[in-house]
Formats: structure tokens, C-alpha cells, sequence
């Protein structure tokens, strides 16, 4: 059955971006990505998710950017906090199934789209916390703690190092860095590294902060 022009054009958006971020990705993942991106669309209209409403927006916004921070995921198991829609959470499941990701948010219509999402889309390899990271108890600590415009980065790391496996890393998201924020870390961590991502489509600043515990 042909795709019909609307999703046509969608889709020739996120695969030209996958090129361009020179990802190799399982063959299922541009339907699932797109499936999901298409319960977002329908979900923002009743519950306000995310504030851009543009689906081809959505595939740059969301989507690829969720994926340019790709290269950096490591271990077997992360935890993506404040994920809010499961962004970059989700995206990250689908575009790795061998990873094993636990998306967080305290809030609870948001909660209640990811669960829905990952029972849609058949996401053996994604599960779904509604709480606070101060709060969150998981069986056991993650590889990474992932973020994306979540907070500070002190903020960051201070409430969820009692989630980060010794040896782990944060990873947080971040448009344009500020000297200031990179200065005020908490004691106790480092930055390992910065990398500027460049997202298709994109013009606006995005890095990825790589931080450890000391």
C-alpha cells in the first residue's frame, strides 16, 4: 500500500536525517519512529505534550534531535529523566532494541502516553517510571543517566547520582552552553567531555555534556 503524500514527506524527512547523522539503524526503526511520532500528533491534541504541533517540525525537533545524541549512549542500560513524551527516552529504544531504557517523569498524563506508546509500538526493551528522580528506586543503577534541557546541570547531577552504577556516565542535553553552568558543578563529578551536535534541519545550538563521578 502507498504512503500517502503527508506521511511520504515525513518520512523522506527522517530517513534524509538519518543519513545525514550517518546512522545505521535496524530497518524497523523509521516505521516505529514514525508510528510513534504519529500517537504524539493525535495525544497533543487532548493533553498538550509538546508545544510543536508541525509534524514535519516534530521529525527535526524531536526525532532527530533525539537521535543525534546517539553516538554517545554506552552500556546496557539507561535512564532518561524528566523524559516528558519519552524524548529522547523512546526514540533511543527504537533506534537500539538491544538497550535497555527506563524513561522517568513525575508527570503523570505524560507517564500515560509513554506507557501507551510503548504498548503500541512493542517496546519489549522500554519501561515507563512516574515519580521525581529524588524519589525513583530502581532495582539497580543505570550505565547512563540521560537528560534533555531537564535542568541544570547541577541540578542535574545532584538528584540523580543515587541512580548512576559506578563507573556510569550523565549525558545531558543541553542548546547553548553557558560558562557559568559549566562552572557550577557540585562536588563529587567532572566533565569528561562536550560535543556539539548538528541536528538536520537545525540551526539552533546543541551539545551533549559527558560527566563522571569523581
Amino acid at each position: 500500500m502507498a504512503l500517502s503524500p503527508h506521511i511520504s514527506r515525513l518520512e523522506r524527512r527522517l530517513r534524509d536525517g538519518i543519513e545525514a547523522l550517518a546512522l545505521d539503524l535496524p530497518e524497523a526503526a523509521v516505521p516505529q519512529l514514525l508510528a510513534y511520532l504519529a500517537e504524539l500528533e493525535q495525544w497533543n491534541a487532548a493533553y498538550n505534550l509538546t508545544a510543536i504541533r508541525d509534524p514535519q517540525q516534530m521529525v527535526t525537533r524531536h526525532l532527530l534531535d533525539s537521535l543525534a545524541v546517539l553516538p554517545y549512549i554506552q552500556g546496557d542500560r539507561i535512564i532518561d529523566v524528566g523524559a516528558g513524551a519519552g524524548l529522547p527516552g523512546l526514540v533511543l529504544a527504537i533506534a537500539r532494541p538491544g538497550l535497555q531504557v527506563t524513561t522517568l517523569d513525575s508527570n503523570g498524563k505524560k507517564t500515560r502516553f509513554m506507557r501507551h506508546a510503548v504498548r503500541s509500538l512493542g517496546l519489549a526493551n522500554a519501561s515507563v517510571a512516574e515519580a521525581r528522580a529524588e524519589a525513583f528506586e530502581p532495582d539497580e543503577p543505570f550505565d547512563q543517566v540521560l537528560s534533555r534541557a531537564f535542568a541544570s546541570l547541577a541540578d542535574f547531577v545532584t538528584g540523580t547520582r543515587e541512580l548512576l552504577a559506578p563507573g556510569g556516565q550523565w549525558v545531558a542535553m543541553k542548546g547553548k552552553l553557558e560558562s557559568a553552568e559549566l562552572s557550577a558543578l557540585p562536588p563529587g563529578c567532572r566533565i569528561d567531555a562536550t560535543h556539539r551536535l548538528r541536528v538536520p534541519g537545525l540551526s539552533e545550538d546543541r551539545h551533549a555534556v559527558i560527566l563522571t563521578a569523581t
